[in-house]
């Protein structure tokens, strides 16, 4: 992401801050507040941040003509150019730079604890989002660099797909379907053109003999011959068909008229 150094961004703006005189620090614990002149500002107007590119800018302006008074660029935040002091949440040391290289450290302190953390969270989100930036930026310099895998097929290459689990069925061996009339096959076992007969090791019971002479006998002087088990099992159903009224009386029996 290119980087527009022409265009400045407005973070941060209060009112009314003052400016103090601060003694050299007297050791490295840091700076105190207590030991300013607290009720004798050096100046008091209005502060700005303001940011370009990657760098931010704390203004100091006369707060009716806009006139600048003092200017502390910074570079990264926490740092030497903006340090919290070690009694007070509302003071800071800031250092002012003249743009000829001379610095100088003064003492900014804000009339509410509320503007103080307004201050101190516009230079943290700035610099956050430079670090986001320059994670970003390495990011893409790392994927440019590293080769690209190439997944497309080569002239000639080709793939083979191999799908389990599917039997291949075999062609010749589709059953029949039924050619006329709906009808369903035979069942399995049957013979064309007859009823399946019982099986050969089972024998069918012979056919009760009824003696029905006795009943219809009148006197006959012959007498009636007892029928005769047939061997045929089918016998009766095929001579059923061929006899008609019109067959002679079998001898022994009664015709009635």
């Amino acid at each position: 992401m290119a980087e527009d150094n022409s265009y400045e961004s407005m973070l941060c703006v209060k009112p009314e801050v003052h400016v103090y005189r601060i003694p050299p620090r007297a050791s490295n614990r840091g700076y105190r507040a207590a030991d300013w002149k607290l009720d004798e500002p050096a100046w008091s107007g209005r502060m700005k941040i303001t940011a370009k590119g990657k760098m931010a800018f704390i203004k100091l302006e006369d707060k009716n003509t806009g006139e600048l008074f003092a200017q502390a660029p910074v570079e990264q935040y926490p740092g030497c150019a903006v340090e919290a002091v070690t009694d007070s949440s509302r003071y800071f040391v800031i250092r002012i730079e003249d743009g000829n290289g001379r610095h100088a450290f003064i003492g900014l302190g804000f009339a509410d604890r509320g503007d103080s953390f307004d201050f101190n969270v516009a230079l943290q989100d700035h610099f956050k989002w430079v670090k986001q930036e320059g994670e970003l930026a390495k990011l893409e310099a790392s994927q440019s660099t590293a080769p690209k895998l190439d997944l497309s097929f080569k002239e000639g290459q080709t793939i083979k797909i191999s799908i389990g689990n599917i039997k291949k069925k075999d062609a010749g061996g589709a059953k029949p379907r039924p050619m006329g009339g709906g009808l369903l096959p035979p069942p399995p076992g049957a013979k064309a053109g007859g009823i399946v007969p019982p099986p050969g090791g089972q024998q069918t019971a012979p056919a009760v003999q009824t003696n029905t002479a006795p009943l219809l006998d009148f006197g006959s002087p012959f007498p009636v011959p007892a029928a005769q088990p047939s061997s045929d099992m089918w016998g009766d159903f095929t001579s059923a068909g061929s006899n008609s009224s019109k067959d002679a009386v079998k001898p022994g029996w009664v015709q009635f008229s």
